[in-house]
């Protein structure tokens, strides 16, 4: 009688899962470590941002910004994400794997911005890892400015593996 209980409610479990709504979503594509990562931006600590990325405005996020911004901490909620003019962000981490499963313990959704700007002169190209920006910061091709905003990603799509539950976008 146990078993029969148990496999009644699974199924209903299951079916109340397969009829839950979809909704469609932007996301955003950027680099991690040379692979295509796809990410949600679903909050902004400020304003301008949260217009500019269709999200929630949660000026509390800028609460999350350490007093120094001179080197990241590393037991901080945030993380640094490189913006850029003209091309996709890059993150210094994403949950790996993706899901339940996820062992990178400095992987967080919170990102510390900063803005990548190209100094006059220089070779503009793609970077599409961390390592790439800090190596051309320390060449003197782009210039790091921190925006002061706080702004909440997470990771949906890293290559080919998707999130549990999300249909895998093609590569770029």
């Amino acid at each position: 009688m146990k078993n029969l209980l148990l496999a009644g409610l699974l199924a209903l479990c299951s079916s109340w899962a397969a009829a839950q709504p979809t909704l469609a979503v932007p996301v955003r594509q950027g680099w991690f470590d040379g692979q295509p990562v796809w990410y949600l931006t679903t909050d902004a600590s400020r304003a301008d941002a949260a217009i500019d990325n269709a999200a929630n405005l949660v000026p509390r996020l800028a609460n999350a910004l350490p007093l120094s911004r001179h080197e990241p901490n590393p037991r901080s909620v945030l993380d640094r994400i490189y913006k850029f003019a003209a091309q996709p962000s890059v993150l210094p981490s994403i949950p790996q794997p993706l899901g339940a499963a996820n062992r990178d313990r400095a992987y967080s959704p919170l990102w510390d911005v900063i803005m990548v700007h190209w100094q006059p002169g220089r070779t503009v190209r793609e970077l599409r890892s961390v390592d790439d920006v800090l190596a051309a910061e320390d060449a003197g091709d782009v210039r790091l400015e921190p925006l002061e905003l706080v702004v909440n990603c997470p990771v949906l799509q890293v290559g080919r593996q998707a999130l549990p539950g999300i249909t895998p976008l093609p590569l770029p």
